[in-house]
């Protein structure tokens, strides 16, 4: 195993997930499964646990919203899934500030980073879908932008989503 990353991004309902499941389990028969997402409601409990139910057995399942480094995933295939949702966390605890969410979310970027695993990264493409009329939207969609152009540009391979078609960027 080498220190590899990958970037997946797309649309909503793209295939992205998906396709990062299918690649995780390529390159390793126990992945770990670091869902950073924050449970807002009923519905959102269920919508998780079904996720988690459907991932089976050969997946150690890790939840963590903001701090993803204080875990140690040496030697192992991490998929993190996704950055769109570990932002918002940054970003609702904020204040939606933009500039602190994209500054702390770097920082623990990179000290994850640091730690001798293969990562996938799971993103959305959200400004695919034309400008917002909601100033808190469109700052959002600001900070995810520039946080998805930070981890591409780190990455070893980037793949685009498309209708459920693998591009591969980089």
């Amino acid at each position: 195993m080498g220190k590899k990353l990958f970037f997946i991004t797309g649309g909503q309902r793209s295939g992205k997930s998906s396709y990062a499941q299918n690649l995780a389990l390529s390159l390793s028969d126990r992945p770990v499964y670091l869902a950073t997402s924050r449970i807002w409601d009923e519905e959102h409990r269920r919508r998780i646990e079904h996720h988690k139910a459907g991932r089976g057995a050969d997946w150690t399942n890790v939840e963590e919203e903001k701090e993803l480094a204080n875990h140690d995933f040496s030697g192992q295939v991490v998929l993190v899934d996704c950055v769109t949702l570990w932002l918002t966390n940054f970003f609702f605890d904020s204040g939606s500030d933009v500039e602190n969410s994209l500054k702390e979310a770097k920082a623990e970027f990179e000290k994850l980073m640091q730690q001798e695993a293969d990562f996938i990264f799971v993103s959305n493409e959200i400004g695919l879908g034309g400008m917002s009329p909601n100033e808190v939207q469109r700052n959002f969609s600001d900070l995810q932008g520039w946080m998805n152009q930070y981890i591409a540009a780190q990455a070893d391979e980037v793949v685009l989503m498309v209708s459920g078609i693998p591009v591969k960027i980089k």
